[in-house]
């Protein structure tokens, strides 16, 4: 089984600067809003809506993968674990220009969470602040924790 579904190098970026180069720190208006964002597009995700979470994500991630393709590898990916027990917050942070990513905001946010046929597990949603000015899901990576 595939732990981790990754759709560019933007999250490998994303992640350097979680706990790094953050830009403030991980409080205030614009980290509560992304982690709401990123809320409501896990909880689609969680249903298996796994279209309506490309139709949700963020303007980048729809540009780097597409709709099927999306479908096919979060599938791969999530349908073995099997239903989501719990998702604690671990940590979210506020980052502006991450290295080798489009220029903008993005907050990483990491989860430690446990699935019925995973008990540990690390998922990290990094919303971005879209041209719209709304927080959109730009990448998904869930693995095993460890």
């Amino acid at each position: 089984m595939r732990d981790t579904v990754s759709r560019v190098a933007l999250c490998g970026a994303v992640l350097l600067c979680l706990g790094a180069a953050i830009s403030r720190p991980a409080y205030g208006q614009d980290t509560a809003e992304a982690q709401k964002a990123a809320g409501q597009w896990l909880a689609l995700v969680d249903s298996g809506k796994y279209g309506e979470s490309w139709d949700d994500a963020s303007q980048s991630f729809k540009d780097a993968v597409s709709r099927a393709d999306w479908i096919r590898k979060v599938t791969a990916a999530r349908k073995p674990l099997g239903k989501l027990n719990s998702r604690k917050l671990a940590k979210s942070d506020l980052v502006k220009d991450p290295p080798n990513s489009p220029p903008g905001q993005y907050v990483g946010i990491q989860y430690q969470s446990s699935f019925q046929n995973r008990n540990s597990a690390v998922e990290i949603v990094v919303p971005m602040l879209d041209k719209d000015g709304k927080w959109r899901v730009s990448d998904y990576i869930v693995k095993k924790a460890g």
